[in-house]
């Protein structure tokens, strides 16, 4: 149940003035659920409309939304009571901080929809696995036979959970950082938090700061609420020593045991539920292969099992699910060398779990947008594992200083030369890795373009 003030809050909108930054997916599907429950609307975004042919579609199907591109800052606040945020608008904008001064509420899309969702919230954080984890703990839940919506940051936006009036069960969203930021009363049934590494701190005043963000997902949950937590993090692990809220904590970890939640043995997960039988899970029926992915199971089972989804029937749902593509993506082996796409590594934990995993030699290439992380925390995985880099994109010269004297590395200037500089390098029974540490925005639209071309070049390897 929601808290009464939530509950007034349902009533509150018709006539209040609204502002939702950013004209992406979630903006539009927020700004289309606030004017339908009777709010006036202002959509506002920095980029030119022009460019926007859904926000243009949205004009037509809700005229009474006011559209303001080309500069949100210059949208007028006066007598606005709401602000609701996309992900990807930084909380230091110029209008946020305005709207912040003037006394208005402001929150994240995610703080919107939880607070009009009515079935069990299930939510997934973390630096890494968080794709992953949401798509096969909503997979499983579905196969346990309930109606499940999934979104989030995964891509469908959580108020679509509301505005598409289906009616669910439970509902699993993917949680970002950027979600938490101004997240206010937001409050999951089960909350998940699977890893905590550098990421964003080009968003972030330090990895403390990054880090705080993330246990912001806990702080509002009851003694009737879980949180599953991965306390192989040393982060995560002395946060949740310390206290990581009044929710009762469910640990799991691939090194050593735990008396009751989640650990690995030779060959099996086992879960130790509070007062229950000790349930074993053979890590021989997974497709999904690897410490990281491990983790991600650990979760999984727990909040499955949380929720309601039988034993036999998570692990059936777990052994059927193949993975992501561009998530450690088995492409092909050429003259004996495999590829591996991991495009999604898009930050320097991913990559370094990566690399934990691999039982070959690896010429990697890496390299993009810079996030702000610390290559040299790379240092002993690369002197150990990598055979030799191709670096490529904008961070190239800065991993070049970090990292470059520990191996043999080369500087490719598109994709394509980088897969033929790394074939050149790799030799019978290694693994040419593309796991950038970066963002793509540098060279490519998203990581999935990044990912594909990476595929394509090598399919047509002789």
């Amino acid at each position: 149940m929601k808290i009464n003030g939530l509950e007034r809050a349902k009533t509150q909108l018709k006539g209040a003035r609204v502002v939702v930054v950013g004209l992406g997916q979630t903006g539009l599907s927020c700004a289309r659920f606030l004017a339908g429950r009777g709010a006036k609307v202002t959509l506002a975004d920095d980029s030119s409309i022009d460019k926007l042919d859904k926000a243009k579609a949205l004009i037509e199907a809700c005229p009474d939304i006011d559209i303001k591109a080309g500069g949100a800052e210059s949208v007028d606040l006066t007598g606005v009571s709401l602000v609701v945020v996309s992900p990807g608008v930084p909380y230091a904008h110029p209008l946020l901080s305005e709207a912040r001064r003037r006394g208005a509420e402001v929150i994240s899309d995610i703080e919107l929809a939880w607070r009009f969702i009515d079935a069990p919230v299930l939510a997934v954080a973390g630096t890494n696995g968080k794709t992953t984890t949401t798509t096969l703990l909503g997979k499983t839940l579905k196969d346990a036979g309930y109606k499940v919506f999934v979104g989030g940051n995964i891509g469908t936006p959580a108020i679509e959970c509301v505005e598409n009036g289906e009616g669910y069960d439970l509902c699993v969203l993917e949680i970002s950082s950027f979600h938490l930021e101004t997240t206010l009363a937001f409050n999951p049934h089960i909350a998940a938090l699977l890893n905590i590494t550098e990421d964003h701190l080009d968003r972030y005043d330090s990895f403390e700061h990054y880090a705080n963000t993330k246990f912001r997902l806990f702080e509002n949950q009851t003694p009737k609420d879980f949180s599953v937590v991965n306390i192989n993090d040393p982060v995560i692990a002395k946060r949740a020593a310390d206290g990581l809220g009044r929710g009762l904590v469910v640990p799991f970890t691939v090194s050593g045991e735990v008396d009751k939640g989640l650990f690995l043995r030779p060959g099996e997960i086992v879960y130790r539920p509070s007062n229950a039988r000790e349930e074993i899970y053979p890590t021989s029926r997974f497709k999904l292969t690897g410490l990281h992915n491990m983790e991600n199971i650990m979760a999984v089972i727990a909040m499955a099992r949380l929720a309601g989804a039988s034993q036999e029937g998570v692990l059936e749902s777990i052994s059927g699910f193949k993975g992501l593509a561009h998530r450690m993506e088995f492409v092909r082996t050429v003259g004996n060398v495999t590829y591996i796409d991991d495009s999604k590594g898009t930050n320097i934990g991913a990559l370094e779990t990566a690399l934990r995993g691999m039982n070959s030699q690896v010429v990697l290439i890496m390299g993009g947008r810079d996030k702000g992380g610390d290559y040299g925390a790379l240092a002993m995985l690369v002197r150990d594992k990598v055979r030799a880099m191709v670096l490529i994109g904008e961070a190239r010269f800065k991993i070049q200083d970090a990292l470059g004297g520990l191996t043999d590395a080369l500087m490719a200037s598109t994709l394509d030369e980088a897969v033929a500089m790394a074939r050149s390098k790799a030799i019978a029974g290694d693994t040419v890795l593309l796991s950038p540490a970066c963002s793509s925005f540098d060279m490519f639209k998203s990581y999935k373009e990044r990912g594909d071309l990476f595929k394509e070049i090598v399919g047509k390897l002789k």
